[in-house]
């Protein structure tokens, strides 16, 4: 006798190999559904729609670490149901983060005696740690014009208009003008001579860039410091320097151990580092060091006991995970310097394989250095029929993702495209970047241009003006700018 069963609707098996086994209509997007589904369907869906994102290795626009050794992925796992503000339950993980904060204020030249901890703090990422970095140079600058009977109700901050956007957060969050060093085109970093100029007595710190996001430069933080010091001697002041060492700070060490940028310099008082880009760890770390106990304000730290014991906690948030935490330590002693320098000496490498193979072209203008962190910025010589817009939308059919974007105030009128070198991006890689770039620059070639003929159809009947190679480039950006708009997409720098 055969026996059959009756598939019933709640068999998984059956219904759930593939969610539109199960789910015949679409999901609700904005409710929650009333019945539950398999976790298999639910799965299922989840991964099919997550298909249609980037590949985040082939994601050249980003900083951030998308590839991590087998064994720290298992130590991310591991411990990604740990809170990391649970102290008292989790004492090896708090124990990891401070030496984590120890390790990098040693890379970072900090005035440590061999008995002495260093102060900083694990955060998201170098947006929390700038924002706390920014708040302990305003209480400090507000205690001091307190004590002196002064107003403290103005405070600035100085930096250069090439800032990453957490800048204009804290400035705008927490109530401090931001005065901004305006760039000029060739030159697309702060100048210190013109920064040093806007400074006041109501300058709480000026702001240092470790590796500009726009094209990867160092600032020179040194001259900067050295300019500082006499503005100082001169007016009485001791406004002190921040530097952002979001991208540069895991990279000078190793690339450029001679370069004077960090606590060596005596009116650095603090450091913030993305270990989620150079510090090869997965999105969702950060780490702000000061130079001394005296550079963090005590009324900024709260103590809390409610969790089991006394804890300090100096954050903007409470919970977050420890699974970043755990994985930068795991680098920090897995790679040590040696590993460290050959990794950024590679991507650096990988850089020059990918500037060179540009410049053969004879179509692009490098608008990086060769000297900061590892990436390649690159603008076209000639604007008269494309633009770098077309090509960054024309690499995303081979997988790539290129950023094109415009150059902040007084350099706007300039455009360049990304590429951001990290550890998994291999020589390989760079060289089949620059053959898909001349492929698209061949179509292009072949095709009307789209901006030129709107152009010509928007002023068809116009007198026709022979205008500088400045003024064409500027009005084909600007029309291109008005369609990417039009059409509600846009170019992030990151």
């Amino acid at each position: 006798m055969v026996l059959s069963k009756t598939a019933s609707e709640s068999d998984v098996s059956v219904h759930s190999t593939f969610g539109s086994r199960y789910v015949r209509h679409s999901l609700p997007r904005f409710k929650m559904s009333e019945e539950s589904i398999p976790k298999e369907a639910a799965y299922q869906i989840i991964n099919d729609e997550l298909m249609l994102d980037g590949n985040p290795r082939l994601n050249l626009a980003s900083f951030v670490t998308t590839w991590m050794e087998p064994e720290c992925d298992k130590l991310v796992m591991a411990s990604i149901n740990k809170n990391y503000v649970d102290m008292d339950e989790y004492p090896v993980t708090t124990e990891l983060q401070n030496r984590c904060v120890n390790m990098i204020a040693h890379l970072f030249n900090a005035p440590l005696g061999d008995d002495e901890t260093a102060v900083g703090v694990g955060t998201v990422g170098s947006s929390e740690a700038i924002m706390l970095a920014g708040l302990a140079f305003k209480r400090k600058w507000q205690n001091k014009m307190k004590a002196l009977g002064k107003p403290h109700d103005k405070p600035n901050i100085v930096t250069g208009a090439n800032v990453q956007v957490c800048w204009e957060k804290f400035a705008r969050y927490f109530e401090v003008e931001l005065k901004e060093v305006k760039l000029r085109e060739g030159y697309y970093v702060m100048d210190p001579e013109k920064a040093v100029e806007l400074v006041d007595e109501n300058t709480i710190c000026v702001a240092a860039i470790l590796g500009s996001t726009l094209n990867g430069e160092f600032e020179d933080v040194k001259r900067l410091n050295d300019l500082l010091i006499e503005k100082n001697k001169q007016t009485g002041w001791d406004t002190p320097i921040h530097v952002d060492a979001a991208s540069g700070g895991f990279i000078a060490p190793f690339l450029y151990p001679e370069l004077e940028w960090d606590f060596r310099l005596p009116l650095v008082k603090s450091i913030n580092v993305s270990g989620h880009k150079y510090g090869l760890v997965y999105a969702g770390i950060g780490w702000a060091i000061w130079r001394t106990k005296e550079d963090l304000p005590d009324e900024l730290i709260f103590h809390i006991n409610y969790l089991g014991s006394d804890q300090p906690t100096f954050t903007l948030n409470f919970s977050k995970g420890s699974s970043q935490i755990i994985a930068q330590y795991y680098q920090f002693i897995r790679l040590g310097h040696e590993g460290y320098r050959n990794i950024m000496e590679n991507c650096q490498e990988n850089a020059m394989v990918l500037k060179n193979g540009l410049e053969k072209t004879e179509r692009f203008t490098i608008v990086s250095k060769d000297h900061g962190v590892p990436l390649v910025a690159f603008s076209l010589k000639d604007h008269s029929r494309h633009n770098e817009f077309e090509i960054s939308e024309m690499l995303r059919r081979y997988g790539w993702i290129v950023p094109a974007y415009t150059m902040p105030a007084d350099a706007q009128h300039i455009t360049v495209l990304r590429v951001v070198i990290r550890e998994d991006f291999s020589r390989t890689l760079a060289e089949r970047l620059v053959i898909d770039i001349e492929k698209v620059m061949h179509e292009l070639d072949t095709i009307p241009s789209r901006v030129s003929e709107k152009l010509a159809t928007d002023d068809k009947h116009a007198v026709v003006v022979k205008k500088t190679a400045l003024e064409v480039q500027k009005e084909i950006t600007d029309a291109w700018r008005k369609m990417v708009a039009d059409r509600k997409k846009t170019n992030g720098v990151c």
